[in-house]
């Protein structure tokens, strides 16, 4: 691998949907190697930990999923569902089912993606599993993710407790990924939510930034644009939290973005993470440390996940539904 300079990094990791640092970071050698992989490259196939991750599996993924073959979520990694989508494709070919992806299977998939046009199929399968859940929270999986860095720890515990709580009383069954003193890893989390088979996860976050100019709320999901994909579910409910917390309280908006950020992208649930204002500039550490104003945002959570749920006819404006409307939209008596 090359010397990158600082600014090269910061240009790799922008266009990587990565944290932009200029530092070579665990996070950006994975996906320096990712990068270097073109599909054809290599046979890519099903192995022990670690599984075979890189841009030609994304590829890959992506081109199996656009002739409507389900590889689950486009995300580089050659798992179980991905060698499954393999093998039917390759019964539909007609070369050695064997889940590898092999030359013969390189140049039959090669051929059949300059005839077959996909639309998104992924994209709707994600769409309709989410619809057939129905409205109601009672049946629903929610993982809250609280931040553990010490200028952020205390005030994200306190609003993942508080819409704990207003989620348990509506019927949906939430779990936090720490207490009140432990410090999870990420992997750790990312565990725990997969392990559990959440719906959505919420990942709670303060930012900070060297000018304390910096402000306002921003809300990221899973999405790629070096790959053409994200997650449509994901997507929504950033946009939902993201305006339900801008209606409802006075942060600046920053608005949505995607990101591969390994939370987002190995987490099988639509997940999202929130920046909810600065520790670092005066403003937001001052609303964040009124209890009125955590209940405020607690309550803009609960009210953007059940217009996730409801059908485009039952939604509402933003900023004017309540929680005592969601009875009448199919939430348990």
């Amino acid at each position: 691998m090359k010397e990158m300079s600082p600014d090269e990094i910061r240009s790799f990791q922008q266009e990587r949907g990565l944290h932009v640092t200029g530092e070579l970071n665990d996070a950006t050698i994975r996906a320096l190697d990712e990068s270097r992989w073109k599909l054809g490259d290599r046979s890519l196939y099903l192995q022990n930990s670690p599984m075979m991750r890189g841009d030609d599996v994304a590829a890959l993924q992506s081109r199996l999923t656009e002739m409507g073959f389900n590889c689950g979520r486009v995300d580089g990694i050659f798992g179980e569902v991905t060698e499954a989508a393999v093998k039917e494709f390759q019964k539909s070919v007609g070369v050695k089912v064997d889940g590898k992806c092999g030359p013969a299977t390189i140049i039959a998939l090669l051929r059949l993606t300059k005839i077959v046009s996909g639309g998104a199929p992924g994209a709707l399968r994600e769409s309709a599993a989410q619809k057939n859940r129905g409205p109601a929270l009672a049946n629903k999986v929610i993982v809250i993710d609280p931040a553990s860095n010490e200028y952020e720890a205390e005030i994200v515990y306190d609003i993942a407790q508080r819409l704990e709580g207003r989620l348990l009383a509506l019927g949906a069954s939430v779990f936090l990924t720490r207490g009140a003193h432990n410090n999870p890893t990420e992997a750790e989390r990312i565990s725990f939510t997969n392990q559990n088979g959440a719906d959505l996860l919420i990942s709670l976050h303060v930012d900070h930034y060297s000018n304390p100019s910096a402000r306002g709320v921003a809300t990221f999901f899973y999405g790629s644009d070096q790959h053409g994909v994200h997650s449509i579910v994901g997507e929504r409910f950033a946009s939902l939290v993201q305006r339900e917390i801008c209606a409802r309280t006075d942060f600046l908006n920053c608005r949505t973005h995607a990101k591969t950020w390994d939370s987002l992208r190995l987490t099988k649930a639509p997940a999202v993470r929130v920046d909810l204002g600065y520790a670092t500039n005066e403003g937001d550490a001052a609303r964040l440390a009124r209890p009125d104003f955590r209940d405020t945002v607690a309550e803009s959570f609960v009210i953007a996940i059940q217009r996730l749920y409801l059908a485009a006819e039952d939604d509402a404006k933003t900023g004017t539904l309540r929680i005592s409307d969601l009875r009448s939209a199919g939430i348990r008596r």
